[in-house]
């Protein structure tokens, strides 16, 4: 008897953990500011992980019923591992964090400089599906400022990593206050998430938008004059 209880009391318990999991996925709850990573994340070479990488892949290609000795589909592992590693997860890495020079501010511009239209690609980190999206920077100089390319660079560093748009939103803004070293930040993101459109609910029209201001941009006055720059 007290077998069986246990075994109710298991199979309870594992049934309310996957429909927990399903409406963390479902709800796009975010978890922490960080990234969550294991301490021993790095204590394996990037070739040691594209082999896993491809070993494993196989075996969900297997699984999935595919030929792999199909021309076609035999060097798949490989080239998924190859991608998750160098491309669309590099952001994981911190030796891939582009390395911020900052210039002094010569021309004494005072105002806010945005850089709008910043094209992403980002992956769903409760379905590993694409999240494609356009972010806009904009900052007030405290007496420095930045390469204008580094602006895209720091978003491609933080999108290219498995993503919640919230988390992926303040990542970005942080590190530019401290890189910049001024709280007079702001970031706005636009994206369709395809865990939205090519699963569940199905909806291909809809888009999410996140917003963080930091300092001056906190003021209304200022949201709209950075919107009306977004806009023009």
């Amino acid at each position: 008897m007290k077998t069986n209880e246990a075994l109710l009391n298991k199979n309870e318990s594992r049934k309310n953990s996957i429909i927990n999991h399903e409406e963390i996925g479902d709800n796009h709850i975010l978890t922490s500011m960080d990234t969550p990573m294991k301490s021993t994340a790095f204590l394996i070479s990037d070739e040691e992980k594209k082999k896993r990488i491809a070993f494993h892949f196989t075996e969900i290609m297997d699984t999935l019923g595919l030929d792999l000795n199909d021309d076609s589909l035999q060097g798949t592992p490989d080239r998924v591992a190859k991608m998750f590693i160098e491309e669309i997860f590099s952001g994981l890495d911190p030796k891939n964090k582009p390395k911020i020079a900052l210039f002094d501010n010569k021309y004494q511009y005072d105002q806010m400089l945005v850089e709008k239209n910043i094209s992403f690609y980002s992956n769903c980190e409760h379905h590993f599906v694409p999240i494609i999206g356009k972010a806009h920077v904009a900052y007030i100089s405290s007496g420095k400022v930045i390469g204008l390319s580094k602006l895209n660079r720091v978003v491609q560093y933080y999108a290219k990593r498995p993503q919640v748009q919230e988390r992926l939103t303040n990542q970005i803004a942080k590190d530019l206050q401290e890189a910049l070293d001024t709280e007079d930040v702001a970031v706005i993101i636009d994206a369709k998430h395809l865990c939205v459109s090519s699963r569940g609910i199905k909806d291909d029209t809809s888009a999410t938008v996140t917003a963080f201001y930091g300092g001056v941009f906190k003021q209304h006055k200022k949201i709209v004059e950075l919107q009306n720059f977004i806009n023009s």
